[in-house]
Order: C-alpha cells, then structure tokens, then sequence
C-alpha cells in the first residue's frame, strides 16, 4: 500500500470512533489484531495493557463508548509510510482535560494488525 491508502485508512479510523461505529471501526481490523493501550493497563490490570482479537476489541471499545459518550478524538497529524501510520490527536472527553495522544497503526493487506497508543 502506498502512503495515501495508509492514510485513508487512519481516516476511516477517526470517521469510525468519533462516530463510535463500532462495526465500522472494527471492519478495520484483522481478526487477530492485537491492540495496547496505557489505559487498558489501567482499567483492566490482567492485560498487561495488551488485547488480542475482535472480540477484545468490541468489548474494549464498546465499553469507551458507553462510559465515555463525549469521547472525541481531534487530529492534529498523520504521517504514513507503506505499512504503518503514526497518529497525533487529542483526546476530548466533557469534563476531563485534554491528553495528547501518539498512536501507530500497523497495517498489512490493508487491515490493521497492531495498534499501539502513547500518552504524552
């Protein structure tokens, strides 16, 4: 895939979660994706902030939605190459500050594979 198409993809991506389309979201996803997150780590210790799996990622980012139905991500920057994405945006809940977020996209065959979230 060229830059572009990975770009796109990250786009789908943001369209898909500020929308909180959860079967959009997930159509972006390998079946076997694997996804880490600080935040994970935080709600659910025994991943070790790391979920492998659809089914994972439904119940993680299905669980975001509803405890957090003002969650809003604004992007600030993308930069691609041929298989992966890194993703610069802020993440805006009501009544919680913004955080800065970094997170990369690893795409093959045109799903992503692996996802991997920085706080800053």
């Amino acid at each position: 895939m060229n830059e572009n198409e990975i770009k796109n993809i990250a786009k789908l991506w943001f369209k898909a979660f500020n929308e909180h389309d959860l079967e959009n979201l997930l159509a972006l996803y390998d079946d076997n994706a694997e996804h880490f997150s600080p935040k994970l780590k935080i709600r659910n210790p025994e991943t070790e902030g790391l979920i492998k799996g659809k089914a994972a990622l439904r119940n993680w980012w299905k669980d975001c939605f509803e405890r957090l139905p003002s969650l809003h991500y604004e992007v600030q920057k993308l930069t691609a190459d041929s298989e992966q994405v890194f993703m610069e945006y802020l993440r805006k809940v009501d009544g919680e500050e913004e955080m800065k977020i970094g997170e990369v996209l690893e795409i093959k065959n045109g799903k992503i594979v692996f996802s991997r979230v920085y706080h800053g």
